[in-house]
């Protein structure tokens, strides 16, 4: 067969640079990278990737994907060789204050997500895949490439974006599985039996197209079929071979994270024979795009004043105000619509809606590829349920994220349905996020504003919604803003102040109200704003009153208590925590309160 002689000197140098780069680390994945060479350059300077190096936010490009993010010098080495890093940046690869870290960031603009945790890379594919063609009117619909990694496919969270891509028919999107056989200590569960990974994929519901991955010629073959299919995802399957070019390393065991040493690269370099290192690929400029009319609400509904509702319903509700107000919303929900109330965005907006059905972690990272499209991405589920997603929303915190995150049936309080389905770890799990914003509103007015600003505020909300109907506390005059509280109750005469959120909240003012009988005053805080928290008024008035109650319907580590004890660390201010200790079991939301003493008996208790 012919070979394609434009591309072997771009290769070669892509080679080169992989080869130098890490050596001069002194760490990294060449092995990994080298096996993609010829898949990834022809992606690139084959006329398949269209993307404006000069804009590379452009909302007409291409998105490319590394899900084998440990492949990141291949991902280097592309641009270098398009132009767009120069030769002397590469070798500050791994090297603190570089661009070039040891797995993509979004340090270096042409990375579209942070990669590194295997198996994600997909489902981010599928959301950018879904969000192209929500926003396009169907004419050069930009498309997105992800290059996987055959270790990565043992990951489960590969075969739910799998599912969904097919289930929403997504053509313009392309996954490359570079099926280089060996793994990080050894053979992969498939070794190159490529005729499995094909089949799996085509039962699955993909076109699936099989190569040799380091035959320049079969390779663009597969690529002009992958662009030319229509309602079905593609995948190309490519054999290959880690550590492609270089004799020592190729199809060898045990180089898996290893450079090549310093007193070997002179052997490895003479392999690849004469370098051009000037040489440069051109990557083909996107075509425009129009962007297609989003369907409002018809008719939209009239404003109408709020009511008494589980703040699980009134985020629903909310919902559908905010997005008859801004076409960039849409929701993502895990079968579980008609308990998180997002069904009445789906009735209102059915073309922004996405049932991702019960596979939370692929819809996390598929939100997060909305939110790298422009779009504002809600995304709902039973608050237990999102805790097995924790990775992809701990991976999406390093790819500047715009995710809206809500969790219902909150807490022991969800009452019969029993242990395994009452979030107990919610808060704690999102409060370990470096920058992210908790939300844990009590009424149907705070859901609404609180809903209304995470809509509004860029970055990574979560909002913890509870089960039962509860009264209005508030009015729609009420304003609530990130890092607020509102204090319900206050006196000269406090004895303590009580802190609580949600369901507890209103344990805490029927106790307020028994307390009164006796001649006690306390002052409550509605802590709606978990993190960050209003330590400000907090310090106040527990330096006014002398001793603090924290109830909460969550486990002691990591909730609102945890929260007040570090925000009163270093005072002699002694502080009860209410939460839940004991084992959750089935029972009527107020037989669960009583048992777990979060009650309005056991706050009367702390101060009688």
């Amino acid at each position: 067969m012919k070979k394609d002689i434009t591309l072997k000197p771009l290769c070669d140098r892509i080679r080169y640079d992989i080869l130098t780069s890490t050596t001069a680390a002194g760490s990294g994945h060449p092995t990994s990278s080298l096996s993609g060479v010829e898949l990834m350059a022809t992606l690139f300077f084959g006329g398949f990737y269209r993307f404006d190096i000069s804009n590379p936010h452009g909302a007409e490009n291409d998105r490319v994907i590394f899900s084998k993010g440990h492949a990141a010098p291949l991902l280097y080495a592309l641009y270098a060789a398009a132009g767009a890093i120069k030769p002397e940046e590469l070798m500050t690869l791994r090297k603190f204050g570089s661009r070039l870290e040891g797995h993509p960031t979004l340090e270096l603009p042409f990375v579209e997500v942070a990669t590194g945790s295997l198996g994600q890379g997909l489902s981010v594919g599928v959301g950018e895949a879904l969000a192209q063609r929500l926003r396009t009117d169907g004419k050069n619909t930009p498309r997105v490439f992800v290059l996987l990694g055959d270790s990565e496919f043992a990951e489960g969270q590969n075969w739910e974006a799998m599912q969904v891509a097919s289930h929403y028919k997504l053509d313009n999107l392309v996954a490359i599985l570079d099926v280089n056989r060996l793994g990080q200590r050894g053979e992969t569960m498939l070794g190159w039996d490529v005729k499995t990974h094909a089949k799996r994929a085509e039962a699955f519901g993909w076109h699936v197209i099989t190569t040799d991955g380091h035959n320049l010629d079969e390779v663009k073959k597969a690529f002009e079929e992958a662009v030319s299919v229509t309602g079905k995802p593609v995948m190309i399957v490519a054999k290959t071979a880690k550590g492609k070019g270089i004799s020592f390393l190729e199809n060898a065991d045990n180089w898996h994270g290893k450079p090549v040493p310093k007193d070997m690269l002179g052997k490895a370099l003479q392999e690849l024979g004469e370098i051009n290192k000037t040489i440069l690929g051109a990557i083909a400029k996107p075509s425009p795009v129009v962007r297609k009319k989003t369907e409002n609400a018809s008719p939209a509904p009239a404003a109408q004043a709020i009511a008494p509702a589980a703040t699980r319903e009134a985020y629903g509700n909310a919902l559908v105000e905010l997005g008859t107000a801004n076409r960039n919303i849409v929701v993502l929900d895990a079968e579980t619509s008609n308990s998180t109330y997002a069904e009445k965005f789906r009735k209102a907006f059915p073309g922004r809606f996405f049932e991702m059905y019960i596979a939370e972690q692929n819809m996390v990272s598929a939100a997060l590829g909305f939110s790298k499209i422009g779009y504002v991405p809600f995304v709902s589920s039973f608050a237990a349920f999102l805790t097995r997603a924790f990775d992809q929303i701990r991976m999406s915190q390093y790819a500047k994220p715009n995710l809206k995150i809500v969790g219902s049936h909150a807490g022991v309080s969800i009452g019969e349905d029993g242990a395994s389905q009452m979030a107990l770890e919610d808060i704690a799990m999102m409060r370990s996020i470096r920058e992210s914003v908790v939300f844990y509103p009590s009424d149907a007015v705070s859901t609404h504003a609180l809903a209304a600003v995470m809509a509004d505020t860029e970055g990574l909300f979560y909002m913890r919604t509870t089960r039962a109907k509860t009264p209005l506390l508030y009015t729609e005059k009420d304003t609530f803003v990130i890092g607020g509280s509102k204090i319900l109750k206050e006196s000269k005469e406090d004895k303590a102040v009580i802190i609580s959120a949600g369901i507890t909240l209103f344990e805490s003012l029927k106790a307020y109200d028994e307390l009164q009988k006796k001649g006690i005053s306390v002052a409550i805080i509605d802590a709606y704003s978990v993190k960050p928290l209003d330590v400000k008024t907090i310090i106040r008035l527990a330096k006014k009153t002398g001793k603090v109650i924290v109830v909460e319907d969550h486990y002691e580590y990591g909730g609102l208590g945890e929260a007040v004890k570090v925000a009163l660390s270093g005072m002699s201010i002694p502080v009860t925590h209410l939460c839940v200790r004991k084992m959750p079991r089935s029972a009527t939301p107020s037989e669960l309160l009583s048992y777990e003493e979060l009650d309005m008996m056991a706050i009367l208790n702390c101060l009688v």
